[in-house]
């Protein structure tokens, strides 16, 4: 029935709003801030098998165009390796692949993702190899649920789309059924979001050790490291530490599609100590605590 329904979704696509249909400036909850570097974002929603593609203009976020997308023959929210759903999440481009020596099904070209992220694997998912994809040649698309986990779009949209998806900078959002909100809510979000990573880059950069841990919540663990351990080591860190310059630019923000009050902030880090310079890709994720504070519950580079 779920296959049946999705089909008939996508014969009325056509009718789906574009971006002049969004008259009332109303945008997916996920889209907070775009930094210059970031021009596009894909989001999937896989209740109506469409992917859109928001850019980022001089005016704001906007829609630039839509199109169909095949996902997982089992559905979403991948758990383990073999399941054949797809992952619900934010996600990155991390490569383009020459698919001409593959195996037909991966179409004209394929753009792996960075499944599992930080995310999935604290939360013990499994499985590899989520590709952004074409199809076989001759085959206009495929139906709704047809892949082993991957997004599968016609060959056609996937190289009108080729330049889009920026490795290491394009981030996929695939989520259950697309969630559409206010700009007053998001703007408010923003601030917030914002005002939460510049104290924690000032902390950072005054060795202020109580501060910065304090943003960390009780839940928060790194690559298998625990907090109280994780802590330990930073205290350390910082205690020997002079004094360094930390910068923060190139701010992305975004909300997880399947977790409430969950957020991902990626940034350039640039840290400055002595005549030593390092300029690392950050990410910090926050999560709303029972108080209503904003608390970093994981982190990754890259």
């Amino acid at each position: 029935m779920r296959r049946l329904l999705l089909s008939l979704l996508m014969l009325l696509a056509p009718l789906l709003p574009g971006a002049d249909a969004l008259a009332d400036d109303r945008l997916p909850a996920y889209l907070l801030e775009l930094p210059e570097s970031v021009g596009d974002v894909f989001i999937a929603d896989a209740a109506n098998a469409t992917i859109y593609r928001f850019a980022r203009t001089p005016a704001g976020i906007s829609l630039a165009n839509q199109g169909y997308v095949s996902i997982g023959q089992n559905g979403v929210g991948k758990q383990r390796a073999g399941d054949r759903k797809t992952p619900l999440g934010i996600y990155f481009v991390v490569d383009q692949l020459d698919t001409s020596r593959m195996h037909e099904q991966y179409g004209v070209t394929a753009f792996p993702l960075d499944y599992p992220n930080v995310l999935d694997r604290r939360r013990e998912r499994g499985g590899d190899g989520i590709w952004v994809h074409g199809v076989e040649a001759g085959n206009g698309q495929r139906s709704p649920l047809a892949t082993d986990g991957c997004l599968a779009l016609p060959n056609t949209d996937l190289l009108a789309l080729e330049q889009k998806l920026v490795p290491l900078v394009t981030p996929v959002i695939v989520t259950r059924d697309m969630e559409w909100q206010e700009p007053a809510m998001r703007d408010a979000l923003r601030v917030e979001l914002r005002g939460a990573v510049e104290q924690w880059a000032d902390a950072l950069a005054a060795n202020d050790v109580h501060t910065y841990l304090s943003m960390y919540a009780g839940e928060f663990s790194y690559r298998g490291i625990m907090l109280s351990e994780w802590a330990s080591f930073q205290v350390q860190t910082l205690e020997r530490r002079g004094e360094v310059d930390v910068t923060v630019d190139d701010l992305l923000l975004l909300a997880e599609p399947e977790e409430k009050e969950l957020y991902l902030s990626r940034f350039r880090q640039t840290m400055t100590e002595g005549e030593t310079t390092s300029v690392t890709t950050k990410r910090l994720y926050w999560k709303r605590n029972a108080e209503g504070k904003l608390k970093i519950i994981a982190e990754d580079n890259g």
